[in-house]
Parts: structure tokens; sequence; C-alpha cells
């Protein structure tokens, strides 16, 4: 086991290579990361993820990942378990918070942390549950449930756009194309109505985004997602849904998902509105 280390704070940017140890304490505290999330997380905003430092070892972490000039995520907000309680994580969230200058902010908190992050100017505006459990394959190709490659990215894009509250297309270009990723979408009479991914990941695979027209076109991408998973080995899969689209907790029951924890959607400030019917599942707690 590493030894404590003892001298003062320094806040800096963290590469790709060093991430993957954030991933593992990710990991440690049970929030089921995926496998190869970081070179999307990185394609977006490729300075936005930080270390904290004492004695040159690394001790927390923060990302503050900006999508443009009005909106910007928080996430891995995290800190040794041993190192916690001596000002390590508020000093590196002041000074990562710096990077989204006066862009509002979201972020998904942990219940232990939402008071503390209200003093910080964050509002709650809806919860958010994890649901997880086996979906069992469908037996036969979901009708209407085609391979999001066989899609016109620009489309693809749109269709994200109504569902997020900024413009990513790097991300999302990055998002789609990640080995492992596996990514669906829904056509119905010849028009897009909803896409979704899956991913391996350190327990369940993860599902997310899941946005769809209607709760029939959540259904049936979330279907294909499951049996996708089975390809790479998954029986079980986790999906992050939103209490602001009541249909979502519907869908989860009907497949026999269970919930098993929750968190806050917060922001500090005004944001985009989204189509909040069609995201029955958001894309990571991490980047929003």
């Amino acid at each position: 086991m590493t030894s404590a280390p003892s001298g003062s704070l320094s806040v800096s940017s963290a590469t790709p290579q060093e991430w993957a140890l954030v991933r593992s304490w990710a990991a440690e505290e049970g929030w089921n990361p995926g496998l190869s999330d970081v070179p999307a997380f990185f394609a977006q905003d490729p300075a936005g993820f930080f270390l904290g430092r004492v004695d040159g070892e690394p001790v927390s972490a923060i990302s503050v990942v900006n999508y443009d000039d009005s909106y910007a995520f928080l996430g891995f907000y995290l800190v040794r378990p041993e190192l916690r309680g001596l000002g390590h994580g508020l000093a590196t969230w002041r000074a990562a918070l710096a990077h989204a200058g006066g862009r509002a902010v979201g972020l998904d908190g942990v219940p232990a942390q939402q008071d503390n992050y209200r003093r910080s100017g964050f509002t709650t505006a809806y919860r958010t549950a994890r649901y997880v459990g086996e979906v069992p394959a469908p037996e036969r190709p979901v009708v209407g449930v085609v391979a999001a490659g066989q899609i016109d990215p620009a489309a693809l894009a749109a269709y994200d756009a109504v569902c997020h509250h900024a413009d990513r297309p790097r991300f999302l270009s990055t998002w789609l194309a990640t080995p492992g990723h596996r990514a669906l979408a829904r056509v119905t009479d010849g028009r897009l109505t909803g896409y979704g991914v899956v991913r391996p990941a350190q327990d369940e695979a993860r599902v997310g985004p899941l946005f769809a027209d209607t709760p029939a076109d959540a259904a049936a991408l979330l279907d294909g997602l499951a049996a996708e998973a089975r390809e790479f080995g998954a029986t079980r899969i986790a999906v992050d849904m939103p209490e602001a689209n009541p249909a979502a907790a519907r869908l989860a029951q009907d497949r026999g998902l269970e919930p098993t924890f929750e968190t806050a959607r917060m922001y500090t400030g005004p944001v985009r509105p989204v189509a909040r019917e069609r995201v029955f599942g958001v894309t990571t707690l991490e980047l929003g």
C-alpha cells in the first residue's frame, strides 16, 4: 500500500494514461466505469481532466469538461479514502472549476455530497436512478433496430443534440466508434426514432445513452442492446434513468431491472432545454 504523502497539494492537468488510475479509483467506489471510456472522454475536452498531487503522488481527481461556450459538466470527483477530510478535494474542486469559466456546470451528485454541491451554487433539477438486472436477449433480431453505423452520422448528431444540453460531435463520433462499444439505432417508416449504446464495464454492461421518441422505441433498443451485451459476454446491464421521464422507470420495471442507487442532476445556472421525454438513459454519470 502506498504511504500517505505529507507535502502540499498541487493541481494540474491529467493525461489519458494517468486517467487509468482514476478509473481504478472509480471502480473501487462501485461506480462501474466503462472499460474503454477514456478516449471518448478526452476527445471532447482533453484539457478538462485534473489530478491533485502531493509530493508528486496522485491523491485526488476531478473532470470539468467543456462542451461549448455555455455548458460544462463535472464528474470523477474523487479523493483517496485514507486522505479525505484534509481539504484536498475542495482545493482540487476549486482549481478545476476555473476551467469552466462562466459556463453553466452540470453534475450527477451522490446523496452524501449534494448539500456540499448546493453550498457551491448547484441546484437540483431531478433525480436519476441506476437500474440493474438481466434482460433476456430476444429470440430473433428486433424489428426496426439496426447498427448505428448504417445511419448518417449527421442525423445521429442532430438527434443527440435534442437530448443533450450542448452539441457534442467530437465526443459522439468517438463514443460510437470506440472498440467494444455497440451502438444501435431505431428506424420507423424510414425515420430515425432513437439510438443507444452498450459497452463493457467493470461489472454490469453499461447502457448509455438510451434516447428514443417513444417507450416502444426505447424498449426495442434496450432489447437489442441487451443482445449486443451478450455478444461480449455480459448477461446483466445497468442503465441510469432520469425521473424526469417517468416512462423510463416503467420500461425498467417491465424488463425486470431493479433500482440500486440514485444521484441528483444539478446545475449552477440555466442550460439549454432537452427533450426529456426522449431521454430513457443518460450517456454517463461522468460526462452527462
